[in-house]
């Protein structure tokens, strides 16, 4: 196994920090829209589902990386403020399927849209900062970014 070299410090570093920024913009939208981070992300894993997958609390939780009554603990809150309900499915009544609410999918929508808007603007110093990360023994200088809001134009 070969020693990294401070480039590849570098790169890493670059990239933890990108994907902070990125996350601290999520954490506030999603604060300002009154949810939490993780009702914000069990919304849109029950949206995003893979074709074929249903939407159940075991599938959410590995697909959030969280324990099963982490899960639970989130959708009994979003379900007490009206973003999701439980459904029995019709094929095996003993499983509970969740789904968004018209106003689940309404506040996902906003949410999901600022999100993508951020990426557009902010994915190519993400990218760029993976791409470092993953040229494995570059010693290509590094570009540090600045937050947007000390750019000037």
């Amino acid at each position: 196994m070969r020693k990294l070299t401070l480039s590849d410090y570098q790169a890493l570093a670059e990239f933890r920090y990108q994907i902070r920024r990125f996350l601290h913009f999520s954490e506030e939208v999603v604060k300002r829209a009154g949810l939490e981070r993780g009702q914000y992300q069990l919304m849109l894993a029950i949206k995003g589902m893979p074709p074929g997958v249903r939407p159940r609390i075991r599938e959410l939780a590995t697909r959030m990386q969280i324990r099963h009554h982490s899960a639970v603990e989130l959708v009994n809150r979003l379900e007490a403020h009206g973003f999701v309900h439980r459904t029995r499915a019709e094929d095996d009544r003993r499983e509970v399927l969740l789904a968004l609410t018209p106003k689940g999918e309404k506040t996902l929508g906003e949410l999901a849209l600022h999100h993508r808007n951020q990426l557009r603007s902010a994915g190519p110093e993400l990218v760029s900062a993976l791409r470092r990360v993953m040229r494995e023994g570059s010693d290509a200088p590094i570009r540090h970014s600045r937050p947007r809001e000390e750019r000037t134009n």
